[in-house]
């Protein structure tokens, strides 16, 4: 049986386009999707398709299904691994993912850094990756524990390869055409 989803709560729900809508400690927060964050995505998202090369799926933005009530991610990136099913929901939960790679933006950085860390963490998701325009560099979290924490992290500067070793194959995401922070 599937576990109670956070999403519940907007089912039926007519939301306005342009927004990223997610969950967090029962509180739906809709943040405007940034111009760095869309550079990102559409730089991003195509690597990776290819080099998963149908061993696994990317998302972009959509809903997951999480062990909680409490929290609903959409996250702006997801690798999902091969063979992992959909629930009687049509979403993938949170124990098929591989890794995820959230953009931060100014609304979202306190999220980013503390609460969606301590959660990917304590649901044993492999890698995740905070990419953060305004300081132009990907932090990759790896080794997570069920306390909520990650136990490695590595900082890899735009213009640096982010190289994810996913279970069987590598992903090698070139983030030379991230959008930079002026200055």
């Amino acid at each position: 049986m599937d576990a109670p989803s956070a999403w519940e709560v907007l089912d039926g729900v007519d939301l306005p386009g342009g927004y990223r809508v997610e969950i967090t400690d029962e509180k739906i927060i809709m943040t405007p999707r940034t111009v760095q964050q869309s550079d990102v995505v559409i730089d991003a998202a195509p690597q990776i398709d290819r080099q998963l090369d149908g061993n696994g799926t990317i998302l972009s933005q959509v809903a997951i299904d999480f062990p909680s009530s409490l929290y609903g991610y959409a996250p702006d990136l997801a690798i999902v691994a091969p063979g992992s099913e959909r629930n009687r929901r049509g979403r993938f939960e949170w124990h098929s993912l591989e890794a995820v790679l959230e953009i931060v933006s100014l609304s979202t950085r306190d999220d980013d850094f503390e609460k969606k860390l301590r959660m990917y963490a304590k649901c044993a998701i492999p890698f995740y990756v905070i990419i953060d325009p305004s300081e132009n560099v990907c932090t990759l979290h790896s080794r997570p524990a069920r306390t909520g924490v990650y136990a490695e992290q590595e900082s890899i500067p735009f213009g640096e390869d982010l190289v994810l070793p996913l279970e069987g194959r590598e992903i090698v995401v070139k983030t030379d055409g991230f959008p930079r922070a002026e200055g």
